[in-house]
């Protein structure tokens, strides 16, 4: 039998990424600020117009084109936003559960760890 056909294998790879993935996830989020890991467009209310009378000006947009461009950016506003939503929620999540397998000292020494990744991170 091939190794990749064991289940007990591939669940075992999959557990080792998922956490790894969690763990990274947390680790990126503790210790960059906000806008360092936003990456993309990020469009608040008075931005998205901003997008929208620039889009209709450049691309010369037809009334019709310019409402189903609303549309696009509303969907796309909420998408993301819901996206971002999930990644706080794994970043949440791994944090919580790093901090459940460490001690009282290495729960400390953990904090600074990333308290020294967020101010490097800042300047």
């Amino acid at each position: 039998m091939r190794l990749w056909q064991n289940p007990k294998i591939v669940f075992t790879l999959l557990a080792i990424f998922l956490c790894g993935a969690a763990a990274g996830a947390s680790v990126m989020r503790l210790t960059f600020s906000p806008e360092r890991h936003r990456g993309g467009m990020y469009w608040y209310p008075a931005t998205r117009q901003a997008s929208l009378e620039f889009f209709t000006e450049k691309l010369n947009l037809t009334p019709e084109q310019e409402h189903e461009m609303s549309s696009v950016l509303d969907d796309f506003m909420t998408y993301y936003q819901t996206l971002q939503a999930q990644m706080d929620d794994v970043r949440a999540t791994g944090k919580q559960r790093i901090m459940k397998i460490l001690n009282e000292d290495q729960k400390q020494r953990f904090e600074k760890i990333l308290e020294t990744y967020q101010s490097k991170s800042i300047k």
